[in-house]
């Protein structure tokens, strides 16, 4: 699973945020409205683009070729990249229950009792 950066995480917040797919100008226009420092600045529709282009090589964006401009969707939930980035950094630990039982001791009490009623406990 990619890791975003900073241009690409917002991209994707946008596309998140939506249900509906989106043109590249768009999104141009979504990122100039988020407030600094996040980026609120002027891009260049090439420059989503090639963003846009970059997500979908990681899968995470799919373009609408049958129409022009190109319209753009996320493949995955917010949700689903999350847990398969979390799935990915626990797959690689050496020793899966310490970096599980670190992680439950570090969740809050409405988490846990969250995780409690995933799992089929009370």
């Amino acid at each position: 699973m990619a890791t975003l950066g900073d241009l690409e995480r917002t991209v994707m917040d946008l596309l998140w945020a939506t249900t509906e797919s989106t043109t590249a100008n768009e999104l141009r226009d979504a990122i100039a409205e988020v407030p600094a420092p996040e980026t609120g600045r002027e891009l260049a529709v090439t420059t989503v683009l090639t963003v846009l282009s970059r997500l979908e090589k990681k899968g995470l964006v799919e373009r609408e070729r049958n129409i022009r401009p190109h319209r753009y969707r996320s493949v995955t939930s917010r949700e689903d990249h999350t847990a398969e980035l979390m799935h990915e950094v626990l797959v690689t630990a050496p020793d899966r229950d310490a970096v599980l039982a670190r992680f439950i001791g570090s969740v809050s009490e409405a988490e846990a009792q969250t995780l409690r009623t995933l799992l089929g406990g009370s």
